[in-house]
């Protein structure tokens, strides 16, 4: 299933609902978890999904294709998610306003929320919880969804992310940054009793 081609096809062919909404159902689920992870709050992480949801929709005519969908719905949820945190009206029950892409949004996030919770991943969130929100979120990127140090520095760094050059200085820095992250959070699992220890 090539998803991206999917969604080009559908953007080529003027189609630019049906192109939104394959892309949110498509990496919903993965950018729901990932702002779950991010804000570490679920209702926060809907109301910001909705918002990158509707980003995406909106925006999606635009998309110059620097870089692949996934990615970019990615970038739009952590903006929004920056905006969220920034926002002087932030505050629990607040209301998100419905658009054309509530529908999809409301069945990814409907479908998303019972595997986040299992007892290993509520003890490794606890740990993870400890950590500075940007550190998360790599660890998100990079383990729970894979992406390659091109993609990781596109979302966490896009004020870097012009040209190949600055796109590798910034994944160098993410790399290494990662690599300490890493090493804290293996501390921590161990202290937990987690991991064994050396």
């Amino acid at each position: 299933m090539d998803v991206e081609g999917d969604i080009r096809a559908l953007r080529e062919a003027g189609d630019l609902r049906a192109a939104a909404t394959r892309a949110i159902e498509a990496y919903g689920a993965e950018v729901m978890g990932f702002l779950v992870s991010y804000l570490r709050d679920v209702n926060d992480a809907a109301d910001v999904f909705s918002q990158a949801s509707e980003d995406l929709w909106a925006g999606l005519e635009r998309f110059e294709g620097r870089s692949s969908v996934r990615t970019w719905f990615y970038t739009l949820a952590r903006n929004a998610a920056s905006r969220f945190r920034r926002s002087p009206h932030r505050r629990p029950g607040r209301n998100v306003p419905l658009s054309q892409a509530a529908e999809a949004a409301e069945r990814v996030r409907s479908q998303t929320l019972p595997h986040l919770r299992t007892e290993v991943k509520d003890k490794f969130a606890e740990i993870r919880n400890a950590l500075d929100p940007e550190d998360q979120a790599l660890l998100v990127l990079r383990v729970d969804r894979a992406m390659d140090w091109t993609e990781v520095a596109r979302v966490l760094d896009p004020d870097e992310a012009g040209s190949d050059d600055s796109v590798a200085r910034a994944a160098a820095r993410l790399r290494k940054r990662y690599e300490r992250v890493k090493a804290e959070v293996r501390e921590r699992a161990k202290a937990a009793g987690l991991l064994d220890r050396d």
